[in-house]
């Protein structure tokens, strides 16, 4: 995000390049950096003679070069972006004669998306000695919320741990999705709001009380009769609560019980950062742990991979998705 924060700093201040290669598997900071210089770039009235989007599925390689060495008119700079360029990654490296001697009236900005240039080949470093090469990572699921909360920290909003998680669990690591997501938020609540699990149900639509995030918790405290409450809803909403979600959480969550258990320092801070969680949720994990022995936990991640495989249809005779949920808690509560 910081890398993210210089290169528009840098385009605002006029400090520009002749080639912007925007790759990587999160297409949510490629799309940002290329609206971006589409929209802020050129003035309103250069842009009908010199800014240009083209499409990587319409185009060639040498359509594309034949724009870049285009002057522009009227204007110090032209604008062309590639959008959908991994439509031409098989011919890609045909850029790199331009971009050893790029147009420099022209910047030519190329969104290339859930790719990456070779780093050895021509191409790459021919840009990276004149131009910006981006990649834009893919987030981890860990890393998600922090990401949510510096985004609504930075339009003026605060949100609970447990709102982020909900987010995070319904949506996936899609930052596109939950930027959307978010950005409804922003126009039903006022600045400064804390955005709460409440906010979460009534404007998005997810359960409050009937999550991936509750029924773990549920779990860990061996809280019988609200686990079953969550997996009875699950099992009366299976398309919004798929199985094969809830057995993947619960992997991770009993995984990291594993590692817990075999930490020497079980000081919460310590925890936090050996499991790579939130502070908020250290308790519950030390919970869990004293819930759940080593040799149990152990036990539990054989059963969640066994289910794993049910939950993907094999092997279960088309059991439906409530009984194999009951079976599962069975075995993981007893």
């Amino acid at each position: 995000m910081d890398e993210v924060k210089q290169l528009v700093t840098d385009i605002k201040n006029g400090n520009l390049k002749p080639i912007y290669f925007l790759m990587g598997e999160e297409p949510y900071y490629i799309d940002k950096i290329s609206d971006f210089i589409e929209n802020s770039v050129l003035s309103e009235e250069e842009r009908g003679f010199n800014q240009m989007v083209l499409y990587g599925r319409d185009v060639t390689v040498e359509d594309v070069v034949g724009h870049a060495k285009r002057f522009p008119m009227m204007a110090e700079y032209q604008v062309v972006i590639v959008k959908e360029a991994q439509d031409l990654s098989r011919t890609i490296e045909k850029f790199a004669s331009y971009a050893a001697n790029p147009q420099p009236t022209t910047i030519l900005v190329v969104d290339y998306k859930y790719k990456k240039l070779d780093k050895r080949k021509a191409l790459y470093k021919a840009i990276n000695k004149v131009g910006v090469v981006f990649e834009s990572k893919k987030l981890y699921e860990n890393q998600v919320s922090d990401w949510i909360r510096r985004v609504l920290a930075s339009k003026k909003y605060t949100i609970t741990p447990k709102a982020a998680q909900m987010l995070v669990e319904f949506l996936g690591t899609d930052l596109s999705k939950i930027n959307n997501e978010l950005e409804k938020l922003q126009i039903i609540l006022p600045k400064e709001t804390q955005i709460t699990p409440e906010h979460i149900e009534e404007n998005i639509g997810i359960s409050k009380d009937y999550n991936n995030f509750e029924l773990r918790k549920a779990i860990g405290e061996r809280n019988t009769q609200k686990t079953y409450k969550i997996i009875k809803y699950f099992g009366d909403n299976p398309k919004d609560n798929p199985m094969v979600v809830t057995v993947s959480l619960l992997f991770n969550f009993f995984s990291q019980l594993l590692h817990l258990h075999g930490l020497s320092d079980k000081s919460p801070r310590h925890v936090a950062q050996a499991l790579k969680v939130n502070p908020y949720y250290v308790n519950e994990y030390l919970t869990a742990a004293k819930n759940y022995p080593m040799r149990k936990v152990s036990s539990v991640v054989a059963t969640l991979r066994e289910f794993d495989v049910k939950s993907k249809g094999v092997g279960s005779n088309a059991v439906p998705q409530g009984d194999l949920l009951k079976e599962l808690m069975v075995r993981i509560l007893n």
